[in-house]
């Protein structure tokens, strides 16, 4: 076996002598590689005498061990090494200030849904919430929408298996709502929802905050003293006019759309209402000859680029901290 105390004895000198990892790995294959030398020692254990096999065996797996331990143990020493050498007063200038870490801050679209909550609070509404992934009765079918009507196709729907979408509005949650709650009931439900559209106003993920007020003769009056109170709150402004336009929403009737004017300004859509039409109370086993309400929703992504003076929804979305930063406070 002197050849194996040689080969040992090569091999550790040559591990040694090695300065980049590469090389190392090549020594190895030298050596422990398939045609390397300790293993030619293992092939010619079928020539020896049986008697003869388990000890040098035994020798030869104490050799390779032995290449192994000290082939990790100069990994090890050539990363120091370099460690070291990246780490020498050549390479590092000790004098830098350190990079401290900045502190972070809330979105501008998280601060607008902190603040409509708040407002709708005071105001005696709780806060829902609700599954991101609908079914078909809860996104269409209990909201006046059944299967085949014309207005599915304003939402472009992203459809997932099983019949299930990406809910198009939180109005499923008022569904849901008021499937588990009895009336009177008073509530906003706000969430990111998805539809298939992308331009400077709208975003294929964005935000809603549906509303519900059900209760002994609630009406539009009601919905306009809500509308009211709450803008004039969250623009801090008085001089804020609403207008009601007739529309058509399939889960309200009669249906508008409101238009907000602040000063002498333009008017501008930011929502949708309505009174709560006897089928979906209906379809939620709430009796609609005892019972009345209205619904509306609000785009509060909209709130926010009126209130921070964005023209771009795409803005909220791209990530860019230089326009994200400036509503840090």
């Amino acid at each position: 076996m002197d050849d194996l105390t040689r080969i040992v004895d090569t091999a550790l000198s040559d591990f040694q002598a090695c300065t980049d990892p590469a090389a190392l790995e090549n020594v190895k294959a030298r050596y422990l590689g398939k045609a390397g030398a300790l293993t030619a020692q293992l092939k010619m254990l079928g020539t020896l005498p049986a008697a003869e096999r388990a000890a040098t065996g035994a020798r030869i797996n104490a050799a390779k061990a032995t290449l192994e331990e000290a082939l990790v143990a100069r990994r090890q020493s050539i990363a120091d090494t370099k460690l070291a050498a990246r780490l020498s007063a050549d390479a590092l200038d000790v004098s830098l200030p350190g990079r401290g870490a900045r502190a972070g801050g809330l979105h501008p679209l998280t601060r607008t849904l902190e603040r409509i909550e708040t407002l709708f609070r005071s105001l005696g509404f709780d806060v829902a919430d609700g599954p991101e992934i609908e079914d078909d009765f809860h996104n269409f079918t209990a909201l006046n929408t059944p299967e085949n009507h014309p207005a599915r196709s304003m939402h472009d729907t992203f459809y997932v298996e099983g019949g299930l979408v990406l809910r198009t509005h939180t109005s499923p949650v008022q569904i849901r709502y008021m499937e588990t709650h009895a009336p009177p009931l008073r509530i906003i439900a706000p969430g990111r929802v998805y539809r298939v559209d992308s331009d400077a106003t709208h975003s294929p993920m964005f935000h809603q905050v549906e509303g519900l007020w059900i209760g002994d003769d609630v009406s539009f009056a009601d919905l306009k003293a809500v509308f009211s109170e709450f803008l004039r709150n969250f623009f801090e402004r008085d001089d804020l006019a609403l207008r009601f336009r007739p529309s058509f929403f399939p889960f309200t009737e009669p249906s508008a759309e409101i238009d907000m004017r602040i000063g002498d300004g333009g008017w501008l859509e930011i929502a949708g209402a309505g009174q709560v039409p006897p089928n979906v109370l209906r379809a939620v086993n709430i009796d609609p000859e005892r019972w009345q309400g209205f619904a509306f929703g609000i785009g509060p992504d909209r709130l926010a680029m009126l209130r921070y003076g964005v023209d771009d929804l795409r803005l909220f979305y791209e990530n860019d901290l230089r326009f994200l930063a400036q509503f840090q406070s």
